[in-house]
């Protein structure tokens, strides 16, 4: 087993990090020691690496162990990646001071967006999320990864696209899949192992190439498109205005009699660029049931 410590620049709050990924009941957190574990496929190969919180929200640093030191190097960077250490979030807070999110950002100052740990994984889990309230699209995800999936030093991984390729239907519909949810994630998976989608190029990709990409494909559409581009790629300047969060957040933040139209949402975002990914995170982070520390 080998360790590593990380000096991050602050703020970055972990513990605000760690509720937002309890929300989803296949994550392995752990509120009392500050840790949560984390799978990742470097190289094709399956790891786990634990990421523990030492510091404080403004001198934060982490320690991260794993198993293997052949991925050592690359898993750190995909970890730095995910969890927004490449880049401090203090100029990004500075640009909300003036808008009309600054409140939101004090109240939840250092959260930062924390990607999905495979792309493949992010894909297929917007896909199952779609129209579905939170919380059955958690129960719906945590059975898909539990039946097809395997389970690794006690973290989840998704099946991979060779495996979920090769189900039936029925397969999925026996965890409660509709019927064309199940279509969408099997034709996706074969899109990937038959060579017409390659994931890993994405990075390279504009945010319009990503989306013409996708949207090709049966069952994703423009907030699917827009989900991968936030939490997969990482990229910035999202703002999913198709989002029923977003509307529901922005509805309460100025005190609308009902949702926001595309127009007023739009008005509302100017100011925000180039930062409306962090826009968006935030205005879920203000609507966001609070998770029970245990």
């Amino acid at each position: 087993m080998w360790t590593e410590k990380l000096q991050v620049q602050g703020p970055y709050n972990f513990d605000l990090v760690l509720e937002r990924l309890s929300l989803d009941p296949l994550q392995v957190v752990d509120f009392t020691n500050r840790t949560v574990k984390v799978p990742l496929y470097i190289e094709k190969e399956p790891i786990v690496l634990q990421v523990q919180a030492m510091g404080n929200i403004d001198e934060p640093s982490f320690i991260i162990k794993g198993q293997s030191e052949v991925y050592k190097s690359k898993a750190i960077e995909r970890l730095k990646k995910v969890f927004h250490w490449h880049q401090p979030l203090e100029g990004i807070s500075r640009h909300f001071r003036e808008s009309d999110l600054r409140e939101i950002f004090e109240e939840h100052r250092g959260t930062a967006i924390v990607l999905d740990f495979d792309y493949y994984s992010c894909l297929v889990k917007c896909i199952i999320h779609q129209q579905l309230n939170l919380s059955f699209a958690h129960t719906l995800t945590e059975r898909f990864v539990k039946t097809f999936g395997f389970q690794m030093e006690g973290a989840w991984f998704y099946p991979t696209p060779e495996t979920t390729a090769q189900l039936q239907i029925e397969q999925l519909r026996a965890i409660q899949f509709s019927g064309r949810k199940a279509e969408y994630v099997i034709g996706l998976s074969m899109q990937i192992i038959q060579g017409h989608l390659n994931l890993e190029i994405m990075e390279k990709l504009s945010d319009q190439e990503v989306m013409d990409t996708l949207i090709k494909i049966r069952g994703i559409g423009r907030w699917t498109a827009e989900n991968f581009l936030l939490f997969g790629l990482g990229r910035p300047n999202l703002f999913p205005k198709a989002d029923i969060g977003i509307q529901n957040a922005l509805k309460i933040l100025y005190g609308l009699p009902q949702k926001p139209t595309q127009e007023e949402m739009e008005s509302y975002s100017v100011k925000w660029a180039p930062y409306l990914s962090y826009a968006s995170l935030y205005l879920w982070r203000s609507i966001e049931k609070r998770s029970e520390k245990k």
